[in-house]
């Protein structure tokens, strides 16, 4: 074998758990999957460049040195090469290739129709300890934006609609189904519901759309006869714990609880062919109370439904009322989780932060997927294509930073015309896994996206910085479980041909 050829930078090694004769391989942009004996894993690893290969945080630690292996037979050497573990580039060639790659990718993700989210309000009926938004109900000098958006408003913004379409390379009438959602504050509140009925009007006149909507649902029965699959057809609603945990956290301005009127709109809407996905915020004081949540799920039917859908994520301390040492992030979650279905088995109705990687892992074995997997050139809607319309006409880029003039990408003058704020709309939409020297080494990267900008902002003070997560091992640990599930899964203990056996 050619000494000019050298282990890809973008290998990544997947252990097995109690099989430890071979291991899976991942590459980071040919999204090859295969399974190789250890002995080609180790030849691998001794012909990696001298680099740290694996990103924490934007700091780089050495993997461990792999003993020296024999070189493989030369057809073995030939797979390996086209599956991209072996490459002629040196690392800086394959460094410029992958940001090549990751950039074509991200442009081609703002190429298509873009989703639209409108948020009727600031304002909220309920008063939740760790919202990020909490300080625009409770400080004065906020008072202005707890107002409701006007229908004047509504019609100027879907008069800027085929303007920003066009934008993202949609002509007028190209057609497709437009992606319109609606958040908050709290969107569904009763007398938001002329507005509601407004916009999904309004984008039923351009052509097919499909709505969804963020609601903690204490007023969903508002919205009765709006709700079903070719009406409000999916909405995601938070419950925090079984009823008395949950009635600690989510509360209203009184302090009682809101638990039994949400339960009863989950049921409601499930009856009426809505997609309902449940989201428990976790942290360490609410996390032992999952079990009894979970037996609540059951008892009420909820898991019997086909649109029934629910997971957890971790609390993040991104104000001032949540205790860091409450947090956890999602490898932590993942982790707990994970042993808690062992002893609590009907905890499993409620999805880990990885289920997404497992998901996708399993699918690529099974033959489901094409071989290479949906990447991530970047993290979210916030940097390609969605467009969040506040009360105002003002547009931002992300539902997590609303609110300041200063920071929105755009405006929707009183025309109907949009009008870019050029540097604010350049920061967001131009943040992909290309504009971080750290993403662009890093062999993760586009499976990852590089991790929310906001968390990445707080944690690292650069908005282009890469928020972690514990992705590594979270995505090594979920893949390696999604194998050994496939091959539980497989009587004839085969596998699929799309897996390469080395």
């Amino acid at each position: 074998m050619s000494d000019m050829l050298r282990t890809s930078s973008y290998t990544i090694y997947v252990d097995l758990p109690d099989r430890r004769d071979e291991m899976l391989l991942v590459h980071g942009y040919t999204g090859a999957y295969d399974r190789v004996s250890r002995r080609v894993a180790d030849f691998l690893r001794a012909r990696e460049a001298r680099r740290a290969p694996k990103p924490l945080y934007g700091e780089w630690s050495r993997e461990a040195e792999a003993p020296e292996a024999a070189e493989p037979p030369q057809d073995v050497v030939e797979i390996l090469e086209k599956r991209g573990y072996l490459t002629h580039l040196s690392p800086a060639d394959e460094e410029k290739l992958f940001g090549r790659l990751a950039l074509r990718l991200h442009e081609r993700a703002s190429r298509r129709l873009p989703s639209y989210v409108f948020m009727p309000t600031y304002d909220c009926n309920l008063r939740c300890s760790y919202c990020f938004q909490d300080h625009m109900r409770t400080d004065p000098g906020f008072r202005r934006l707890l107002t409701t958006m006007r229908p004047e408003t509504v019609d100027r913004i879907f008069t800027a609609l085929p303007e920003i379409e066009a934008v993202h390379g949609v002509e007028a009438g190209a057609g497709g189904r437009r992606n319109v959602g609606f958040f908050g504050g709290e969107p569904l509140l009763a007398r938001h519901r002329p507005l509601v009925e407004r916009v999904m009007a309004k984008a039923r006149e351009l052509g097919d759309a499909v709505f969804w909507a963020v609601t903690n649902a204490t007023e969903l029965d508002a919205y009765r006869d709006l709700l079903g699959p070719e009406r409000l057809g999916r909405l995601q609603i938070t419950l925090d714990g079984s009823p008395g945990e949950h009635d600690q956290r989510r509360v209203y301005p009184d302090g009682s609880g809101s638990f039994e009127r949400i339960a009863r709109h989950v049921t409601e809407a499930l009856e009426r062919g809505v997609e309902v996905s449940i989201r428990f915020n976790a942290d360490r004081g609410n996390l032992g109370d999952l079990p009894r949540l979970a037996a609540e799920i059951h008892a009420r039917g909820w898991a019997e439904h086909r649109g029934f859908s629910a997971y957890a994520a971790p609390i993040n301390a991104i104000n001032e009322k949540t205790d860091r040492a409450s947090t956890m992030d999602s490898w932590e979650l993942d982790q707990a989780l994970t042993a808690m279905r062992e002893e609590h088995p009907e905890v499993r109705v409620v999805g880990r932060p990885d289920e997404t990687i497992r998901g996708r892992a399993r699918q690529i074995f099974a033959g489901e997927e094409e071989i290479v997997p949906r990447f991530k050139p970047s993290f979210c809607g916030a940097h390609d294509q969605m467009y969040i319309f506040d009360p105002f006409g003002d547009v931002y880029a992300c539902w997590e930073r609303t609110g300041d003039a200063k920071i929105r990408i755009a405006r929707v003058t009183e025309e109907g015309a949009i009008e870019y704020a050029f540097e604010q709309n350049q920061l967001w939409r131009s943040r992909s896994v290309a504009s971080n020297p750290v993403c662009q080494r890093c062999r993760y990267a586009l499976h990852c996206g590089g991790g929310c900008a906001i968390l990445a902002l707080g944690q690292r003070g650069k908005f282009h910085a890469n928020y972690c997560d514990g992705f590594a091992s979270r995505f090594r640990a979920s893949v390696a479980e999604a194998y050994l599930a496939h091959l539980a899964g497989d009587e004839t203990g085969g596998h699929n041909e799309r897996l390469c056996d080395l």
